[in-house]
């Protein structure tokens, strides 16, 4: 029994992997991390939206003893986009403003990360094909290709 229960669950991840990292939207930048994350703020600003904070991840584990390659996180948003979704579903509040992540993986590449505005329709029960998520979604989608244009 328990071999048979290994096996499912084997087979229910190995599945389930691929779909987990689909709800992820990742793209390689060739700058540096600071970089990108400066990019990416000079990019929020410029289309009008607001950088609520910068979190510098590697410096808080500096300030603890431990050593993490460069990451840090954008959180930002615009209300104009913000206060539709929260009204099309509340609980979007819990996830919004928006966030990306900018690190360095094990090889030295840097890459930035977010999760895509069709998974806060998911999560908040707002029409999938709702006009604030395609609006998210293309913002998104363009500012992050800013941060990362050569």
């Amino acid at each position: 029994m328990r071999i048979r229960f290994v096996l499912v669950f084997t087979a229910v991840l190995a599945f389930a992997g691929p779909i987990w990292a689909a709800d992820l939207v990742t793209k390689q930048s060739p700058h540096s991390v600071k970089i990108t994350a400066d990019r990416l703020a000079a990019a929020v600003e410029g289309a009008g939206a607001r950088v609520f904070a910068r979190i510098d991840h590697a410096a808080g584990a500096a300030a603890v003893g431990m050593t993490l390659r460069p990451t840090r996180l954008l959180i930002f948003g615009n209300p104009k986009l913000g206060t539709p979704a929260m009204l099309a579903g509340q609980t979007s509040g819990l996830d919004l403003p928006l966030r990306v992540v900018v690190y360095e993986d094990e090889g030295g590449k840097v890459f930035l990360a977010y999760h895509p505005p069709s998974r806060l329709a998911a999560d908040h029960g707002i029409p999938a094909d709702a006009k604030v998520i395609k609006m998210m979604t293309g913002a998104l989608d363009k500012l992050t290709n800013k941060a990362i244009a050569k």
